[in-house]
């Protein structure tokens, strides 16, 4: 009886049950620090990638297109409103002008003031947050509401007065957009500085001797660091967008400047006869938005820590 169970056994029946070789294998392997983690999921993004194809090739055009074009932007050639052909790519204005050109100094323009208006917005929203964050109390409260009656004015309102007051041009478009656009970035990082507070690593800095300054640099801000990306990246359509519908009212950057608000303006009053003209700004107006988006909404999801495997 005993030599017939002692046939049955076998090596099968000795393997250990419940192994945890994945989890092994997982704590084995090399670990992936953090921004290589956000870089792997936004390269999954085939959207943002999208994004950040087509603002690579418009800032390069940007870039290169003025300098290497055998035509100026302000050179009035005398061949008015010709359609697209192979010696001017986009046609020509009224003006006998190459719109092809016109369109990559117009992205010069209009990105400048874009992300110029974005850093601006950057830097006094992140330190008005951090301060008004850490604060707290009334300082916190002071300075919240200041930005609520800011915040009361309709945004276009306050920047088509700034610009009726002050001379059209490059300055005083980046100032108008900047005056109220900063108070978005401002509640975004007091909302982040409210959470990180009270986590254990900044009191123990506190306790430690750690100045006001030294705890946005150091904790503060860097912990934060992913929703002002996001933020930024949002900001930067927007502004080109605000700065591309004030130029279409007549109230950008001066003749003989080109940026594609301007030249939005100046299609739409040949917009039957000559279509190329609106045509084109129109189009890299809505392909940079659409690519600044794209890459926003890229970033957010990789920092999103609930979408972290």
């Amino acid at each position: 009886m005993v030599t017939k169970q002692h046939d049955k056994i076998s090596p099968e029946m000795f393997e250990i049950v419940g192994t945890r070789t994945e989890e092994n294998e997982k704590l084995a392997a090399k670990s992936v620090s953090f921004w290589k983690e956000v870089f792997l999921r936004f390269r999954q993004n085939k959207l943002a990638i999208v994004g950040i194809v087509i603002l690579a090739i418009i800032a390069l055009m940007a870039i290169f297109v003025p300098f290497l074009s055998p035509y100026s932007y302000r050179e009035q050639l005398g061949i008015y409103n010709a359609p697209p052909s192979a010696s001017h790519w986009f046609g020509t204005d009224d003006l006998g002008r190459d719109i092809f050109v016109r369109v990559w100094v117009g992205a010069r323009i209009s990105l400048f003031i874009g992300i110029t208006a974005a850093v601006i917005d950057l830097i006094i929203g992140v330190l008005w947050g951090s301060i008004s964050g850490l604060a707290g109390g009334r300082v916190d409260n002071i300075m919240m509401r200041i930005a609520d009656v800011l915040s009361a004015v309709p945004y276009l309102l306050v920047v088509i007065i700034l610009l009726v007051v002050l001379e059209p041009g490059l300055l005083p478009m980046i100032i108008a957009l900047s005056i109220t656009g900063w108070i978005n970035m401002a509640r975004i990082v007091r909302g982040e500085v409210l959470s990180i507070k009270n986590q254990e690593y900044v009191l123990a800095a506190r306790t430690l001797g750690a100045n006001t300054w030294h705890l946005i640099k150091k904790h503060l801000i860097p912990n934060a660091l992913g929703a002002i990306l996001v933020t930024m990246t949002l900001t930067i359509p927007s502004a080109i967008f605000t700065e591309s519908f004030l130029s279409y009212l007549g109230l950008g950057v001066p003749q003989p400047t080109a940026s594609w608000g301007t030249m939005a303006s100046e299609g739409n009053k040949a917009l039957t006869s000559a279509p190329w003209r609106l045509l084109f700004p129109a189009l890299f107006i809505s392909l940079t938005i659409f690519a600044f988006n794209a890459v926003g909404d890229g970033l957010r999801d990789a920092l999103d820590p609930k979408l972290r495997k």
